[in-house]
């Protein structure tokens, strides 16, 4: 369900943006991110962003600064969450900005957070006030023929929902809970409820592109915002049922080193798939922050 700016945009010379799929993606081909953009591509890889919310740019060879430099053009940064379990973020480049991913150990440690929790769907962030606008992830050593990352337009989610179930969740908000997701607790009822939670949207306009998109975040610690929790539980079920059907024939990436991926965190949903136990996975991640709403 390409959306009509992605047939009607028109791109410079020397920008090949070639869509991944009918409904979210696209591969950025001829430029280097290693080097200073000018405004004109740079301009042309916002509006690709705009249009299919994932872009994907192959064959990458940058620093953790060139990485960084690439990320600010979409805006102000976020520093990187610690990992609580390794040397932490600050060893790329000395640049606080670059969350690691990994899962390899090095005097048995963990080098970086290794991202157990994203093999669902899910917005990154959904529990803090103000989620990233766009994130980014670049692979330095990914698993071979496993590991993808899967993507879903939540834009086009929202408008395959019925329009009764549409006129339902408008003006409503969604309440995610940090405690609940880290402790394992159910998404309802009074433990949840009781604890310190932030809300969010759950249709998003985006304020780019005008359009609605369904926001769920995540499953667990989630609640909507003025219904029983046995009223929550049952719209969440169909919400996410309609999100697990569409999310099986959804785009996922392929890892190959030196693929950088960027992705607006307020309309696409990611997860990552399994990999073996042995395979090794270093990622740097940034993240652009959202503008106060």
């Amino acid at each position: 369900m390409a959306h009509a700016l992605q047939a009607a945009r028109a791109y410079p010379d020397g920008v090949d943006v070639r869509p991944l799929s009918d409904d979210i993606a696209a591969e950025i081909r001829g430029v280097d991110l290693g080097r200073p953009l000018s405004d004109a591509v740079f301009g042309a890889i916002y509006d690709a962003w705009l249009d299919h919310q994932v872009l994907l740019f192959r064959d990458q060879a940058l620093t953790g600064r060139q990485m960084v430099a690439f990320s600010r053009r979409f805006g102000e940064l976020d520093p990187a969450p610690g990992t609580g379990t390794g040397p932490g973020p600050t060893v790329v480049d000395g640049v606080p900005e670059i969350h690691v991913i990994s899962n390899v150990m090095e005097d048995g440690r963990l080098t970086g957070s290794d991202g157990v929790d994203e093999c669902v769907w899910h917005n990154d962030m959904r529990d803090t006030d103000l989620p990233p606008k766009a994130c980014c992830l670049y692979a330095l050593e990914v698993p071979e023929a496993e590991g993808d990352t899967g993507f879903l337009n939540m834009y086009t989610v929202y408008e395959l929902l019925p329009g009764a179930l549409q006129e339902r969740i408008e003006g409503r908000t969604i309440r995610h809970v940090a405690e609940a997701a880290r402790d394992g607790l159910g998404a309802a009822g009074a433990d949840v409820a009781r604890l310190p939670g932030v809300s969010q949207p759950l249709v998003r306009t985006h304020p780019a592109t005008g359009r609605k998109a369904l926001y769920l975040g995540w499953r667990r610690g989630s609640s909507v915002s003025g219904l029983t929790a046995t009223e929550s539980e049952e719209l969440l079920d169909v919400l996410w049922v309609h999100v697990e059907e569409l999310g099986r024939n959804s785009w996922h990436n392929r890892w190959r080193p030196g693929d950088l991926v960027l992705w607006d965190n307020h309309c696409a949903m990611h997860r990552r798939c399994a990999y073996s136990a042995g395979a090794r996975r270093i990622l740097h991640r940034t993240q652009v922050k959202a503008l106060p709403r």
